[in-house]
């Protein structure tokens, strides 16, 4: 069973953390989780159910994870295995998550990708976003897998969309002249772009809009 212990810092204070699997007793503190990490306009029905946080647990829980700190659930990560194909990466949330309720996971999959990732607000300064995207990457490591991989939301092109198209947005946070706080993140850990996707995700933030960006195991 994965567990990790680790102290993390609010300025110079260090706070000691735990990743580890979440479980069915933290169901509650997840969805709080979801609620003030994705508030409106980003659409409530994509907040987790108890259906959907038990199939997580259920089928591939070693992509469960949650950060503890202060003796509470403070932030999460999800992701299942699929089967990836680099010449047909074309696809939505919906298609590859099921929607989040993860049943298209492939336990013979050669990738683990990323259904979803948030931090309670006030504790997002304390990089545990990172952390987890890191203790994933040992996740693809144990298992031998080929890679992560994801769409990663681009919430920052709403304010320029009628000003630049998606591909130019995307180029200028590359070039460091746009931050974008999803995607700038992803790069800062480790992540690299694969494709900008259409219709990803109903997420007017983005226009509907992801960057696919992945993490090459370098084991494999």
């Amino acid at each position: 069973m994965y567990r990790k212990e680790l102290f993390v810092f609010d300025g110079d204070r260090p706070l000691k953390a735990v990743i580890r699997p979440y479980t069915e007793a933290d169901f509650e503190a997840l969805i709080q989780i979801q609620r003030e990490s994705f508030p409106p306009p980003f659409p409530e029905e994509l907040w987790w159910t108890k259906e959907q946080l038990g199939n997580h647990v259920r089928l591939f829980p070693e992509g469960a994870l949650c950060v503890e700190a202060d003796g509470e659930i403070v932030a999460s990560m999800t992701g299942l295995l699929v089967d990836y194909d680099p010449g047909d990466p074309d696809h939505t949330w919906a298609e590859i998550t099921d929607s989040g309720y993860i049943t298209t996971h492939r336990p013979d999959g050669n990738t683990l990708y990323v259904v979803d990732i948030g931090a309670r607000p006030s504790y997002r300064k304390l990089g545990l976003g990172k952390w987890l995207m890191l203790s994933m990457y040992e996740v693809v490591v144990r298992l031998q897998l080929k890679r992560l991989l994801g769409g990663g939301r681009i919430p920052g092109y709403g304010r320029v969309a009628d000003e630049m198209s998606p591909e130019a947005y995307v180029e200028a946070v590359l070039r460091g002249t746009r931050r974008d706080p999803v995607m700038t993140f992803l790069l800062k850990c480790g992540r690299t772009p694969v494709k900008l996707v259409a219709d990803y995700l109903e997420d007017e933030e983005s226009r509907n809009y992801a960057m696919l960006m992945e993490w090459k195991n370098p084991f494999h």
